[in-house]
């Protein structure tokens, strides 16, 4: 033993424990390409209550107590915990027992002649192992765990930010499909109207089988978009109840899509998004973690320093076991040392670094993706709001365009073919505005998404949990 401890004071003074972890210099833009003077802070919990509407913040609520996925994002952090815990195990002595008894006939050219060479033996007693890690080899491999358990953790975060989402886009959705199915019953209750009118009118000779034929074109029309709306109904509603954990059926409304309000827009610089946006965090703790393995692979050049021991008892009669005289001990330090591997340690240290290099490359492509998404929804605030309002005026100036023409064609002015225009114009233009003001709600759902912020740590602790969370 004392033989072994200049070769462990040794081996600390040049431990190999590997550089200490740093953040890549990235190219950090000062501001958003399409900044918004005068937002809100991103740190805003319960953002979607600026909507206006009660039924959001309730369906948010439930997907965070019963979404599945978010169960299992959970789990996921208490495995990596478990993984964490095995990982840093060896750096602790490894207890155990062994206990023992038979009998035995040893080789007759073994003994004297004349002994009795078959004999009874029993022992039992505590066994202790433990490897010195001098090279720091475990140490590193539980600070890449630790960084693995931080990941998952971010990424059940995550997890949450895209099931708020995706809850309130799903009911944003649906909203437009109801405003589209009014639009299309409506127009289609007044092409029934209109074409009872036109039957009549034919049967008196008014006016010709083409003109009846357009009329009946135009209700066909209408009659053909309501059972496809109610059908992208019925799906949206299927698809927003499983991301509710609800079995599929109908989504409840408080509101109409026109009544609701606009959530604020966040302010926050691009910086932010390093520690706020949980993928970029997973993907940075995931590069801590391949740093920290490259170390550990290094230290496999190095010699493995174990220690073993006995303390027990031993006996060559079961009944003599725990008599006096029957203690034994012994104890032992090892030393073992690569010298020929065939390349296995220059392979697994190639594999090491080669690892790091790719999740550095997507910590970069994650960060610059941050930023292009923020980009991309800032500009959809912007844009959708502006064509939203141009369409809007479009259906003021197509509502005129279809009164006048029906105007014109009652007075003998001009063919049915205005109206059948002007009608199916403004059809078109009323279902296109549904979709632009779902497009524009959505643009500031994609905007809170793509920033990330301090709302997302408050709906996690709504979410399910994980046994044990990992210091941050």
């Amino acid at each position: 033993m004392r033989r072994l401890l200049p070769i462990v004071a040794a081996g600390a003074l040049t431990a190999c424990l590997g550089e200490p972890y740093q953040r890549p210099d990235l190219d950090v833009p000062a501001q958003y390409r399409f900044s918004i003077a005068g937002a809100a802070s991103a740190d805003d919990a319960r953002w979607w209550t600026g909507f206006g509407d009660p039924m959001v913040d309730a369906l948010v609520s439930e997907a965070l107590a019963n979404n599945e996925d978010l169960r299992i994002a959970a789990a996921r952090v208490d495995e990596f915990h478990g993984a964490r815990v095995t990982t840093r195990a060896p750096l602790f002595p490894a207890v155990g027992y062994a206990a023992a008894t038979g009998r035995e006939q040893p080789s007759s050219l073994t003994v004297a002649p004349g002994s009795d060479d078959a004999y009874n033996f029993s022992s039992a007693g505590l066994t202790v192992g433990w490897e010195l890690d001098v090279w720091g080899r475990v140490r590193n491999l539980t600070s890449a765990a630790d960084a693995d358990w931080r990941a998952s953790e971010a990424d059940r975060r995550a997890a949450v930010l895209s099931v708020v989402g995706a809850v309130i886009s799903g009911y944003v959705t649906l909203l437009a499909l109801d405003d589209q199915l009014a639009t299309a019953e409506r127009t289609l209750e007044s092409r029934r109207e209109a074409l009872a009118v036109f039957e009549k009118r034919y049967r008196g000779g008014v006016i010709s089988k083409v003109e009846l034929s357009q009329a009946r074109y135009q209700f066909e029309v209408a009659a053909a978009a309501v059972p496809a709306l109610q059908q992208q109904i019925a799906r949206q509603e299927n698809a927003l109840s499983l991301l509710l954990g609800r079995n599929p059926g109908p989504i409840e409304r408080d509101r109409q899509l026109t009544e609701l309000g606009v959530p604020l827009i966040p302010a926050g610089l691009p910086s932010a998004i390093l520690a706020q946006r949980p993928d970029v965090v997973a993907a940075e703790e995931l590069l801590v973690a391949a740093n920290a393995r490259i170390s550990a692979a290094r230290a496999l050049y190095f010699p493995t320093i174990s220690l073993t021991g006995l303390l027990g008892v031993a006996s060559l009669d079961l009944d003599d076991l725990f008599a006096s005289g029957s203690d034994t001990w012994n104890y032992s330090g090892q030393v073992t040392g690569p010298i020929f591997q065939g390349g296995s340690i220059a392979g697994v240290n190639e594999q090491a670094e080669a690892r790091h290099a790719q999740l550095l490359a997507n910590y970069e492509r994650t960060v610059q993706r941050a930023f292009a998404d923020v980009d991309d929804a800032l500009i959809a605030t912007q844009k959708t709001t502006e064509r939203s309002e141009a369409q809007r005026r479009q259906i003021e100036a197509l509502r005129d365009y279809a009164r006048l023409s029906r105007k014109r064609f009652e007075g003998g002015y001009s063919s049915y073919l205005e109206v059948l225009d002007a009608e199916t114009s403004l059809f078109n233009a009323e279902l296109l505005y549904s979709q632009g003001e779902r497009e524009r709600l959505l643009a500031h759902v994609d905007l809170y998404r793509a920033l990330g912020g301090g709302w997302v740590d408050d709906a996690a602790t709504q979410a399910p949990q994980p046994t044990t969370m990992p210091a941050q």
